[in-house]
């Protein structure tokens, strides 16, 4: 088959996508017609600004989110008869801890060219402005949502770092981050390293390395984190 699927990333934040999408990518995205989204609303604002205000009734829509089940993904294979696919997350490179996986999997069991274009990874900058070991890292995803399992992940991480250097590299649901920091500062040494990295590439970005000790500190003095996408990574200096 010679269509393809496009992944195409999307702004980590609400503005123009110009300041982070390369050209080549945004011309892409406005020859294509099939598009499977994670939320609507999103891709047709994301997409308005991106240069095709006027003609989003021409756009062609299906949803693949969390609660997209197995069926619902095979169906979309359908699409890939009738031309080129292209698919946006909420934020940032598709299919990186996103349900848009399940569709990439899907085109290489059929044998369709799966194209990954060029955008912003909240993972990757966050590890550039972190300072900590970009060699050797790990990306563990989302940490457990019940307090006493996630803070034994923590210290396993921990452990972990202690023993080999290696970042790891983790983010969490936007109302949970300041658990995750308070759970963090309460059962990591003093001395352990922690990136707080939230609202990247946007004019409230916030880039901050600093130990348990140091965290701990910070939250006596009343900082909070709130409830902005944030990337964590816990890790040596490198």
């Amino acid at each position: 088959m010679d269509n393809k699927l496009y992944l195409v990333p999307a702004p980590l934040g609400d503005y123009e996508p110009q300041t982070v999408i390369p050209a080549p990518v945004l011309e892409k995205l406005r020859e294509i017609r099939i598009f499977v989204v994670e939320e609507l609303r999103t891709a047709r604002r994301y997409l308005s600004q991106a240069g095709l205000k006027g003609h989003i009734g021409e756009l062609e829509f299906h949803e693949l989110n969390e609660h997209s089940d197995q069926a619902s993904v095979e169906a979309l294979a359908e699409l890939f008869e009738r031309g080129d696919v292209a698919m946006i997350s909420e934020a940032g490179l598709p299919a990186v801890a996103d349900p848009g996986a399940k569709l990439v999997a899907l085109c290489h069991r059929h044998g369709i060219r799966v194209v990954p274009l060029v955008g912003p990874s909240s993972m990757m900058l966050a590890l550039m402005g972190s300072g900590l070991n970009g060699q050797n890292f790990e990306f563990c995803g989302y940490l457990p949502a019940k307090t006493g399992e996630r803070r034994s992940r923590l210290k396993d991480i921990e452990k972990t770092v202690d023993a080999t250097g290696k970042s790891h590299i983790f983010i969490e649901t936007p109302y949970r981050n300041d658990s995750l920091l308070e759970d963090f500062v309460g059962v990591c040494r003093s001395e352990t390293l922690l990136c707080v990295a939230a609202d990247i590439t946007t004019a409230d970005e916030f880039i901050l390395t600093l130990t348990a000790g140091q965290w701990r500190a910070r939250l006596k003095e009343g900082f909070r984190v709130g409830k902005r996408p944030c990337v964590f990574i816990m890790g040596r200096w490198f």
